[in-house]
């Protein structure tokens, strides 16, 4: 997927968020963000919108000092869907008007505005997810952008160790977790554009394998369709659940799940 897909489907996304939530109890538990309510899924949503738009407006160089921005929050909690809808307008205006391709400082490896606007699509993704569960709906994810978000997070989960202490611990000698999807090509390509990303693990860190395919012979695995492998990745499904195919070295997968929490 490219920035401008990544953009419209922000859009999309915080839409069916906003329609999950209008008209709910706010107060209802969101069992797959321990502690939190639809109240404060909303909140940190919108939250994520206006701190990113920010960023992205000052096309920031170096790595903030402050996370302060105005977040114009609503006085009811009822306004809150009304709120994140607003963010989401904000967002768009900025992307409208921003070279996507630009050089920017980013958290992960991806040096460039289109960083921000990826990861704002699948914290909302994901995050509406969270929402629909909590109302016991039954979630759907679109399989490009499944196969996507499985990308943008093993590409960056490298680097959030400052936010996600305990993937610092992420190391072996030199062992191998394939991932692979079970439901298709999406045509692109590209690699892992197909479903099938290889992460080596080392003595000093972790990152994914450039080439899978020179990988064939990995430590462990896990197979499963795209919409569920981003969920299991993202904590929201056990690797112990009949929606996924584990073979190899089961205490290296129980390593990488302990310690890959986003």
């Amino acid at each position: 997927m490219n920035p401008a897909q990544h953009a419209k489907a922000v859009a999309a996304e915080t839409a069916a968020f906003v329609a999950t939530v209008t008209a709910a109890d706010l107060s209802t538990p969101v069992p797959t963000c321990p502690g939190w309510t639809l109240e404060d899924l909303t909140r940190h949503v919108g939250s994520v919108h206006r701190w990113f738009t920010e960023l992205l407006r000052l096309r920031v160089r170096q790595a903030p000092t402050s996370r302060d921005v105005d977040l114009r929050l609503p006085e009811h909690p009822d306004s809150l869907p009304d709120w994140l809808a607003q963010s989401a307008a904000q967002a768009a205006e900025v992307f409208a008007t921003t070279d996507l391709d630009a050089p920017m400082w980013a958290w992960g490896v991806d040096q460039h505005a289109r960083f921000w606007v990826r990861r704002m699509l699948f914290e909302t993704l994901v995050h509406r997810v969270d929402a629909q569960l909590a109302l016991g709906l039954s979630p759907d994810v679109d399989r490009a952008l499944a196969v996507d978000g499985v990308d943008e997070f093993l590409t960056n989960l490298p680097f959030a160790s400052p936010f996600a202490p305990l993937t610092a611990r992420l190391r072996a000698p030199d062992r191998t977790i394939r991932f692979s999807c079970t439901d298709g090509e999406d045509g692109d390509g590209d690699g892992h554009g197909g479903g099938d990303w290889v992460v080596g693990l080392r003595p000093d860190g972790f990152a994914l394998v450039a080439d899978p395919a020179e990988s064939l012979a990995a430590d462990a695995a896990v197979r499963g369709a795209a919409a569920d492998l981003l969920l299991l990745l993202y904590g929201r499904l056990d690797r112990r659940s009949d929606a996924f195919h584990l073979v190899g070295d089961a205490d290296l997968l129980a390593h990488w799940f302990d310690h890959s929490a986003f």
